[in-house]
């Protein structure tokens, strides 16, 4: 308002106060077109801008489904080792933590998880035979994964990463060196006679050691706004058997990455 009144003084002075005698002046000409921008410049003082912030609901409320309303919100969160997750084993006997990441869900929608591991199986069978009887040893051993958002299983459930069935079997006369002996018959022929006490098994063995990398793909839909903890687990059991031979089995989990993103599914 002052800025009006300082222009009404300058155009009075310029031109005079009456309508007749409207002369300009030269020498304020100048002063005029600078109070002309200074008026300009406080006029735009007074106006206001609203700064950008939350999306609001009703009641002012932030719009949850604002990423920049309530805790900030992350997309993506994972975990890796470069370490054995867990050693060379014949049994974990219950599941074992072996990577976990904490996120942040912005909004009610669905986690995508993916899941990759170095697996490892050992399996070895070896099958003792003699006077032609049929020998079988058999090694089993199996790695499973799931994926858990707040110690609950994601779908679609429990993984199978690795897994082996070794049987071998064999049916061997044994060896007979050294048990046999020479006998002269009645008729003056001779015959070759085996100590069946001296003979020892014969006996073939396989190993088998593989390391794979599997990966497997969980989703867990509808989860709610909040911070939640992913974790992906894993066990290892084996089982062996036989009948004169032996069998062993053993696995190992090695390196892993464990990612997770949130993600919008179509409906």
């Amino acid at each position: 308002m002052r800025a009006f009144e300082n222009l009404t003084r300058i155009v009075r002075h310029s031109f005079g106060s009456s309508a007749s005698r409207l002369v300009p002046r030269p020498a304020v000409l100048g002063g005029l077109a600078s109070a002309l921008v200074a008026m300009l410049v406080l006029a735009s003082c007074g106006m206001s801008k609203q700064a950008a912030g939350p999306d609001t609901g009703a009641g002012g409320e932030p719009n949850p489904g604002s990423p920049t309303s309530g805790q900030p919100s992350a997309q993506f969160a994972y975990s890796t080792s470069e370490l054995d997750l867990i050693k060379s084993t014949t049994g974990t006997s219950d599941w074992v933590t072996v990577l976990a990441a904490p996120i942040k869900m912005p909004a009610s929608k669905e986690l995508y998880v993916n899941a990759s591991l170095e697996t490892g199986l050992y399996t070895q069978t070896l099958a003792s035979s003699k006077n032609n009887k049929k020998d079988t040893s058999t090694a089993s051993v199996a790695i499973q994964v799931r994926a858990l958002i707040d110690n609950q299983p994601m779908p679609p459930g429990t993984v199978t990463y690795a897994a082996r069935t070794q049987t071998l079997s064999a049916t061997l006369e044994g060896a007979i060196a050294g048990c046999l002996t020479t006998v002269v018959n009645g008729d003056g022929t001779t015959s070759i006679i085996v100590d069946q006490n001296c003979v020892t098994p014969e006996t073939i063995e396989l190993i088998l050691t593989t390391l794979n990398a599997a990966s497997f793909n969980f989703v867990a839909s509808n989860v709610p706004v909040g911070t939640h903890t992913i974790s992906l687990q894993a066990r290892i059991s084996s089982t062996t058997s036989v009948d004169t031979g032996t069998a062993s089995a053993t696995a190992l989990v090695g390196k892993g990455t464990m990612i997770a993103q949130i993600v919008r599914a179509v409906k």
